[in-house]
């Protein structure tokens, strides 16, 4: 499995991605007082390929993020069936998470890959309405991990899409930490609740015990939540912040760019994450519905782009 690693000389941080399986941003070192910190989590041995592509480091779903009912759907009067994992019957974040992508530019502080879905995998355009290209970025910025993308239609139909990252911050934040006292801050004001994990279309107020906006106290609670933002335009910050070393790994987006968030604890609880993305699960049979998801579509050579930050603080 091929993999490069970033390095940033003037503050000594570190980014290794593996390039094999779905691009992926695994580690993520930055330089604290007390010594160095990865502050993503990955299964060990994932930087072999041999480990779920999901589960690990910054995965990137695309061209759908979350799930898509029954591993089928329908777009302009034709039908679709996705492939998918036997164990689970509904398909699950894209193409490009569990798939090899190419490099296509590389410095000591940054990396560029590319992939090319009829390239890639021919076998996509069974599944999808168009050929895709997305062309994405790592880049070390002082205490910075600077993520960009761009997505192209490079087929002959219309291309519906939809994107997110799932970061895994690994937990507890700094030694001696607990990660029942981790704080997670987001502007998050309503719930899309779910059946069968499949949004139903309607959208809820927060319980009473939830409060994103003010900074909610982890504790022992378990989610795999999909909440709306409550703002629509300008930037987006979430924060997971432990409160003992003050170490904080604050995420940042744009409001319109992604208007749902999905806030998820791993069984082992050695993560937390607040993956951004740009519509919400399931959404052409919610789209047949009536409701508006944030589904998009890129005309034949039309392009979009999409950039997410995360930045380390103590």
């Amino acid at each position: 499995m091929k993999t490069v690693t970033l390095r940033d000389a003037a503050t000594g941080n570190s980014a290794s991605i593996l390039i094999d399986l779905g691009f992926n941003c695994y580690e993520w070192t930055v330089q604290f007082a007390d010594g160095p910190q990865d502050l993503l989590w990955a299964e060990d041995g994932f930087a072999a390929g041999d480990r779920r592509p999901s589960g690990s480091g910054i995965p990137l779903l695309f061209p759908f993020p979350g799930r898509i009912g029954h591993s089928q759907y329908s777009y302009e009067g034709r039908d679709y069936v996705l492939d998918h994992d036997p164990a689970r019957p509904h398909a699950l974040h894209g193409f490009v998470f569990n798939r090899p992508w190419k490099v296509i530019e590389q410095t000591d502080t940054k990396v560029v890959g590319e992939f090319h879905a009829a390239e890639v995998d021919p076998t996509i355009l069974e599944h999808w309405p168009s050929d895709f290209t997305v062309v994405a970025s790592y880049e070390l910025v002082g205490n910075e991990l600077r993520f960009e993308a761009e997505f192209a239609n490079s087929g002959e139909g219309p291309l519906p899409w939809g994107f997110g990252t799932h970061a895994y911050l690994r937990l507890p934040m700094a030694s001696g930490s607990a990660t029942a006292d981790t704080l997670l801050t987001a502007p998050l004001d309503r719930e899309w609740p779910m059946v069968d994990m499949l949004p139903t279309g309607e959208q809820t107020k927060l319980a009473e015990d939830i409060t994103f906006s003010g900074g909610l106290k982890l504790g022992e609670r378990k989610f795999d939540t999909v909440y709306a933002n409550a703002v629509e335009q300008g930037m987006v910050q979430t924060v997971v912040a432990d409160p003992m070393s003050g170490r904080r790994v604050v995420q940042e987006y744009e409001a319109s760019e992604y208007p749902v968030a999905v806030v998820y604890t791993p069984g082992d609880r050695q993560a937390v994450c607040i993956e951004p993305y740009t519509c919400v699960p399931d959404p052409f049979r919610l789209e047949k519905m009536g409701i508006s998801t944030g589904l998009h579509v890129l005309k034949p050579g039309e392009k979009a782009a999409t950039k997410v930050v995360l930045r380390a603080e103590e």
